[in-house]
């Protein structure tokens, strides 16, 4: 069930990367499409937050926690990760295409992932680096080989291709941080709603330079789209990142990461099919990437070993 809602996380993570990103290049801006994505989460979030005694419960567990130092600092970047994996969907998703976006997500979530389960970051502790885990991660990191085959690299931009590694590393930290922070308040809802108000500081401080340096595209009244769709960004975030702190605990960094990328790839190939994106890969980069991601994800899966009985078994009679 866990290894479920992972795949589902990566569903609506590509899902959300199309919303995003399309909405970035609509306002011409992908840090101000980002800040929407996270003000439409927290802003959704802050109902069952606010109006539950539970979840005003845990805000306050969040004060005192930090003013005694039982919530150590480093528990409230994962906002600060989501913020750079919204503006990264806003500016690179919209045009490499969703699929292309993923793989470089797999990539740079794969090995962190890989590296914060061996020191114990997460909160399912310190995860051996078993032969199969290992192997799963190569095969994530052929997936991308595939990717950057053909004349993608002559299409888009190398800086394009980099910020999607960064994002994957960003998003297992955040999986990490947020999972922990989750334990420590006993309250997922809570977790997950420190995250979106720490990247709304983080994106609001973000637009204000990059409209100061940039200036706006258009008068901001005017500027947004009125497509209610493209403003789904934020529940879709909402919920996978609740859902992320609730398993993270069983599945560990990296096997929730891989179950992840297999149902990011899968609904981006679908995208990507009925929406074609400006600078996507070929029919067989697709096809590879999804091949090698998915063996990632059944290598790595802890399949259970058969027990063998430590006495003696009579066969057809009595013991």
């Amino acid at each position: 069930m866990a290894l479920g809602g992972a795949v589902a996380i990566g569903a609506m993570t590509a899902i959300q990367a199309r919303v995003n990103g399309q909405l970035g290049v609509r306002l011409d801006n992908g840090v101000l499409a980002g800040w929407v994505s996270f003000a439409v989460g927290l802003v959704l979030l802050s109902v069952p937050v606010l109006l539950r005694g539970s979840g005003r419960a845990a805000l306050g567990r969040v004060w005192r926690g930090v003013r005694s130092g039982g919530v150590p600092w480093w528990m409230l970047l994962g906002g600060a990760c989501g913020a750079l994996t919204v503006s990264t969907q806003g500016l690179v998703a919209g045009v490499l295409g969703v699929a292309l976006f993923t793989v470089g997500v797999v990539a740079g979530q794969t090995l962190h992932g890989l590296l914060l389960d061996r020191v114990g970051f997460g909160p399912a502790g310190v995860v051996a680096i078993t032969p199969g885990r290992l192997i799963g991660g190569l095969c994530a990191l052929v997936a991308v080989g595939f990717s950057l085959g053909g004349d993608v690299l002559s299409r888009a931009p190398l800086w394009m291709l980099v910020l999607p590694f960064l994002t994957g590393a960003g998003i297992a930290f955040q999986s990490a941080v947020n999972g922990r922070l989750g334990q420590r308040l006993a309250s997922p809802l809570g977790a997950t709603y420190i995250s979106f108000l720490g990247g709304v500081v983080v994106l609001s401080a973000s637009v204000a330079v990059s409209l100061l340096v940039r200036g706006a595209p258009h008068p901001l009244p005017t500027a947004f789209p009125g497509d209610l769709w493209l403003y789904l960004g934020g529940l879709l975030g909402a919920a996978y990142i609740l859902l992320g702190v609730v398993i993270v605990a069983r599945t560990g960094v990296l096997l929730m990461g891989l179950g992840a990328v297999l149902g990011q790839l899968v609904v981006s190939v679908l995208i990507d099919l009925f929406w074609p994106p400006a600078a996507g890969p070929a029919p067989w980069q697709v096809i590879g990437m999804v091949l090698a991601a998915g063996l990632s994800v059944l290598v790595a899966l802890p399949w259970p070993r058969r027990r063998r009985e430590s006495g003696s078994v009579e066969r057809g009679g009595a013991v």
